[in-house]
């Protein structure tokens, strides 16, 4: 446990944040699945892509999930589109 003022303000912070990355991380995973569970030629699919997209790109920029596995996760959902 901390002893200095200052410490336990950042114990505090950063469970909030640990929490609120958690729930932002779990949500995009929810949608993530929602959207390759969809049918194979859904026109939602196509509409929802941009929307994903943006998730994806807002979790990476938070630093959430690295640049990287943003990169990945959008190039496997284009990739789904496309077929």
């Amino acid at each position: 446990m901390p002893h200095h003022k200052s410490c336990k303000k950042r114990l505090l912070t950063s469970r909030k944040r640990r929490e609120r990355n958690r729930q932002n991380k779990a949500a995009m995973r929810g949608a993530l699945k929602t959207y390759r569970n969809l049918p194979a030629g859904a026109a939602e699919r196509q509409e929802q892509l941009t929307d994903m997209y943006s998730r994806v790109d807002v979790m990476a920029r938070k630093g959430i999930i690295p640049r990287k596995r943003a990169s990945r996760i959008k190039s496997r959902l284009a990739s789904l589109v496309a077929r």
